[in-house]
């Protein structure tokens, strides 16, 4: 996942491999889901090489027919993981921003949703740092370009919707480099503390640092103030 801009080249790239179709019915998509956690599971254990489709359909217990009905291929697969990753980061993200349960009106500074935020990326993180070492740095070539990802935009727009709610407390005066930095800060920093070998610190202390930049670039807020 690349929300915000990426490194790749201005150069052409090939299209990235894709489903066969689109699951429509409940039944469809469970059936989906359960090839792409066998997926992940495979792919964590064996890595790419040692991925392939009789393997996946093996550990989903389905018929290889069943995989190559939704997917032509593995790198088709590893597509449809780096989007099923963005969208459980999407997921995430309006759960953090969404009003706290019980409560009416969300009355919570910036910071306070900023903490909420990465708190919610790292714990989601932590569920499979091994998958994410393998998607992010051995095949970040399977993550379709931000512009191309309705998901990675719609986690761009919850960032520059938060910044437009709280720009009373905003000081930079560009949202849209704002919401850049934001998120670029955020899917490194996080990346970089949960994927092994990890902050050398807990993540709870990375999670902290990484508020305590966001808050100071975007609020000029120190972590305490001082005496």
């Amino acid at each position: 996942m690349i929300p915000v801009g990426n490194s790749r080249s201005d150069s052409p790239m090939p299209s990235l491999p894709q489903p066969r179709r689109i699951p429509r019915q409940s039944r469809s998509r469970a059936l989906v889901e359960a090839i792409l956690e066998a997926t992940a599971r495979v792919l964590t254990e064996r890595g790419y090489a040692g991925t392939n489709t009789n393997l996946v359909a093996e550990r989903a217990g389905v018929s290889v027919g069943s995989v190559y009905q939704y997917f032509p291929n593995k790198d088709a697969l590893l597509t449809a993981l780096h989007e099923r990753h963005a969208a459980e980061m999407h997921a995430a993200m309006e759960r953090a921003l969404g009003s706290p349960a019980g409560a009416g009106a969300d009355t919570r500074d910036l910071r306070s949703k900023l903490a909420s935020l990465v708190q919610a990326w790292l714990v989601a993180h932590r569920v499979s740092p091994e998958l994410h070492r393998v998607l992010e740095k051995e095949f970040p070539f399977f993550d379709a370009p931000a512009d191309q990802s309705p998901t990675d935009q719609g986690i761009r727009q919850c960032i520059r919707a938060l910044l437009d709610e709280h720009r009373s407390e905003v000081v930079p005066q560009d949202p849209e480099l704002a919401t850049w930095v934001v998120l670029q800060t955020m899917e490194s920093l996080i990346h970089a503390a949960v994927i092994p070998p990890g902050a050398p610190c807990s993540a709870e202390a990375a999670g902290q640092a990484i508020v305590d930049l966001l808050a100071g670039y975007l609020c000029g807020q120190a972590r305490r103030a001082l005496p």
